[in-house]
């Protein structure tokens, strides 16, 4: 028979402390696949790159497609053909990521637990602008 212990809260400096060690890993994994993607053109056929599941199975491209040359582009600093790969990961997804990163960094360093949380209006907006990019870059080719 097992025992459930009741949650305890964290303290300040339990939370502080997680999210030093949460954002070194998350440093250190990105570090380690950007230095990886910086050697390793998405562009020329035959590279070893995870492939899109969705695109896989369907043909299709999802709406993170182009994702990974974006990357590579970005990293490379050639911001205009990061545009032409993902127009809106680059000038939406981007953004949000780092602003929601940024948040989470922040409240942890000040000891404060912080969750992202969409409400129903939200989860709309974001798969509603998914699906219309998704179908128009299909469309257009």
């Amino acid at each position: 028979m097992s025992t459930v212990r009741p949650a305890v809260p964290l303290t300040a400096a339990a939370i502080r402390r997680r999210t030093v060690r949460r954002a070194s890993l998350a440093l250190g994994a990105g570090a380690a696949a950007a230095g990886y993607l910086w050697r390793t053109d998405p562009h020329r056929p035959g590279q070893v790159l995870i492939p899109c599941p969705f695109k896989l199975m369907t043909g299709v491209d999802c709406p993170a497609c182009g994702g990974t040359r974006m990357a590579y582009d970005l990293l490379h600093g050639d911001v205009v053909a990061a545009f032409h790969d993902n127009a809106v990961l680059l000038t939406l997804g981007v953004p949000a990521v780092a602003f929601f990163v940024l948040r989470w960094l922040v409240a942890g360093l000040r000891g404060r637990a912080y969750r992202l949380r969409l409400t129903a209006r939200g989860n709309a907006v974001v798969f509603g602008i998914a699906a219309v990019w998704m179908a128009a870059r299909n469309l257009m080719g």
